[in-house]
């Protein structure tokens, strides 16, 4: 497999990492990201205006991407800077819009931001748990838990069962009761209260699409935590070369050595699996790929987040210092579209089914 970016990707690395570095500082990003409405509105339309939206949508939509690739490079890159705008969501509707046929050129301007209602409360991961129903008249009822995004969203995209089926649906925010609140890792999301309310009918059917969502979600979400791991070395390793002790720098301790070896084999590791996952999005084994990437990055995100700040020691706890952020976003990536556990047993069952 080539691992190489090719130009275009290149290009948009390096402006979006290069924006990051000049704009988007540790202490703008605690600033925004823990205090209401949870993320900058205009460091939203600046990173529009980059590109960083139309290059998560295809060309027949008005993009300039949408492959896994280019989710990754762009994650990637958010996930190295701690950026807590609700990013995600503009990937997720926009797959969801694409199936349905429907324009989203005000979703890839920045100009209209969508949240994506598929998690509840009793069906936190699975599609097919899902209890929130619609009736003929596309009235919805029911909740949606943790939904990233909902405390600022315009437009909602709901998952609802009919007659056994899922369907995807419209709402319009403001006739939707949300409870909205900011995350313990920073950016902001919101519970969803459905009663009797109305909405359109995008995607009858919809239970490939939002597979296909949820696919393009994770594998977003590890090139995010494969952009903090890497990050995360970087400080320990730099940390390693400052911090003196008996006479000399830490990082002249083979123990020490040893341990930042083995962080960065899980951190290679991951990007490895991260980069099939990502180019797998939309094919037949999306989600086993997809399952296998999420699992391995719970487990090496939680190893690299632990030796990080085993290795700092107390400093790596302190709210003053970006690491104890970083680790505590990387942490919650793991529960966010699914959790080791839950993905270990979608692998099993999938390797079952075949």
């Amino acid at each position: 497999m080539d691992f190489k970016l090719t130009a275009e990707r290149r290009m948009l690395s390096d402006s979006l990492t290069k924006y990051l570095t000049d704009k988007y500082g540790i202490e703008h990003r605690n600033n925004v990201a823990y205090n209401p409405p949870y993320y900058d509105p205009n460091k939203w339309q600046e990173l529009a205006g980059l590109g960083v939206f139309t290059a998560l949508a295809g060309e027949s939509v008005g993009g300039i991407g949408g492959s896994g690739a280019d989710v990754a490079v762009v994650f990637e890159a958010l996930g190295q800077a701690l950026v807590c705008e609700p990013i995600l969501p503009v990937l997720m509707a926009s797959r969801l819009l694409t199936a349905a046929w429907q324009d989203q050129n005000e979703l890839l301007d920045g100009s209209l931001r969508y949240a994506v209602a598929i998690s509840e409360p009793d069906a936190p991961y699975n599609l097919k748990d899902i209890r929130v129903t619609a009736d003929k008249t596309h009235l919805l009822s029911g909740r949606k838990s943790a939904v990233y995004g909902a405390h600022c969203a315009d437009y909602i995209l709901v998952a609802a069962k009919t007659d056994d089926a899922l369907k995807l649906y419209l709402t319009v925010a403001h006739d939707v009761e949300i409870a909205p609140y900011g995350m313990i890792d920073g950016g902001g999301a919101g519970e969803i209260l459905l009663d009797d309310t109305k909405a359109e009918l995008l995607l009858e059917n919809a239970e490939a699409a939002l597979q296909d969502a949820l696919n393009a979600g994770i594998v977003a979400l590890c090139s995010e935590a494969v952009g903090i791991m890497e990050t995360a070395y970087q400080m320990t390793v730099n940390y390693l070369k400052q911090r003196r002790q008996f006479g000399r720098t830490i990082g002249s301790f083979q123990v020490l050595q040893h341990r930042t070896i083995d962080m960065l084999t899980e951190i290679e590791q991951s990007r490895s699996i991260t980069i099939k996952a990502a180019a797998e999005l939309g094919g037949t084994n999306a989600g086993r790929f997809a399952s296998m990437a999420k699992n391995m990055i719970g487990r090496s995100g939680r190893q690299i987040g632990e030796e990080a700040i085993q290795i700092h020691g107390g400093i790596a706890m302190t709210w003053e210092y970006a690491l104890s952020h970083y680790v505590k976003r990387l942490i919650m990536i793991d529960h966010q579209l699914g959790d080791t556990d839950y993905h270990l047993t979608q692998i099993m069952h999938d390797l079952t089914a075949t």
